[in-house]
């Protein structure tokens, strides 16, 4: 299989080693770096998305406690597991139905795609959930209720908890 190679001289060999070394350390990792979304807004995606069914399933092509799809795996880069890769035709299901991973998936797509979806020249949660419900190409559009409905009550409980934390400061 590989007498081929033989014709290759030193330099050519070497150049081809790193090619496929840096090929397929590229599909095997779902670190991300940058991170959009906060863990509030990440929580109320998959109570949204699945109600944080962590069991893994797969609904009309969307899987996963956030339930992504494949072309938005693509999209996102296509995260892997540590222990996967790219070339594996189960990696998008291995990591999106995995939470570490989908997560990771979520917030690549957003820092990608990232864009102020209702016009209020805030790039926030409400943005990064019209994006992955409705996609960076359609966003701007009005979210299903059924979505709306529990993504929006969902941040609100978010925000009255996080304001519930804040020590409440009196003169004397």
């Amino acid at each position: 299989m590989f007498t081929s190679l033989r014709f290759l001289n030193g330099n050519s060999l070497f150049y081809l080693c790193i090619f496929l070394l840096a090929l397929w350390h590229s599909g095997t990792s779902h670190e991300v770096s940058n991170r959009p979304v906060t863990e509030d807004c990440l929580e109320c995606l998959c109570e949204t998305m699945s109600g944080c069914n962590a069991t893994e399933i797969c609904v009309n092509g969307a899987c996963g406690i956030f339930r992504i799809t494949w072309g938005y795996w693509i999209e996102a880069g296509q995260l892997t597991l540590s222990n996967d890769t790219t070339l594996n035709e189960e990696a998008f299901t291995n990591c999106v139905n995995e939470p570490r991973c989908a997560a990771d998936t979520v917030q690549s797509y957003m820092y990608k795609h990232g864009q102020d979806c209702n016009g209020d020249d805030l790039i926030n949660c409400l943005d990064y959930g019209s994006l992955h419900k409705m996609g960076n190409l359609q966003c701007r559009a009005e979210v299903p209720n059924s979505f709306g409905s529990v993504f929006y009550k969902c941040l609100k409980l978010k925000e009255k908890q996080e304001r519930m934390k804040k020590p409440i400061l009196t003169h004397v």
